[in-house]
């Protein structure tokens, strides 16, 4: 196994609490436009993006003049009413701290849109230690595609044996493996352990991967 390098870091719903925030915007602004769905079919999609998202709720084309109306409609509903009243995970800035004391390069790979990113990053307190932020923006496909991961890779200047990516969905996971880096989850994000599966190690959150951090993969540990 290759020296660790760098983390590919997730940020909703693994180091801000915003994952209900994102469902609960998705799910006003598709009724409001007549679509009909619920919350519990919104939110379990919550970390891919929205050209993932929209067809599954809507059958709508993603590249549509309508989904791209909706994602628009979304964002700004997101930023103006729901972004306002997140807050970070206990211990988020001091996980991020203690990755990069450790000399790893800390690589954002987030299926958010770069506008939205921003402001999650600062609320966590994660920008001091962020070497290089890569959004849906980077990519042609969100989350479980690996696009967003290999761009994070390239911005690591590593290879995918020298990365691990930290997430909170299925979603994370799978992108990851496809892009053949090793992942470790976080249940934070609201998914059972049977859907993390794939995940080299899973912790409850970012206070409890940091308690335990001396005996992680991260530290050069197994789990």
């Amino acid at each position: 196994m290759k020296p660790l390098k760098a983390v590919l870091l997730d940020v909703d719903g693994t180091l801000v609490d915003s994952n209900d925030a994102h469902a609960q915007a998705w799910l006003e602004v598709l009724q409001s436009n007549g679509y009909q769905t619920s919350f519990e079919q919104v939110r379990k999609l919550i970390g891919e993006g929205g050209d993932k998202l929209l067809p599954q709720v809507t059958s709508l084309d993603p590249g549509s003049h309508e989904a791209k109306r909706l994602s628009t409609e979304r964002g700004a509903l997101f930023k103006r009413v729901y972004l306002p009243q997140l807050r970070a995970f206990p211990k988020a800035q001091a996980l991020v701290r203690r990755l990069s004391a450790a000399g790893l390069r800390l690589v954002v790979a987030s299926s958010a849109k770069q506008d939205e990113l921003r402001p999650l990053l600062e609320l966590c307190g994660a920008l001091p230690f962020i070497e290089q932020e890569t959004s849906v923006d980077d990519a042609a496909h969100s989350k479980p595609d690996p696009d967003i991961v290999q761009v994070a890779l390239r911005k690591a200047h590593c290879g995918p044996g020298e990365a691990i990516l930290l997430g909170d969905t299925p979603y994370d996971i799978a992108a990851a493996a496809k892009a053949g880096v090793r992942s470790v989850a976080l249940r934070s994000g609201g998914h059972p352990d049977s859907l993390l599966a794939g995940a080299v190690a899973i912790y409850d959150d970012v206070a409890d991967l940091l308690a335990g951090f001396e005996t992680s993969i991260f530290a050069g540990g197994t789990t």
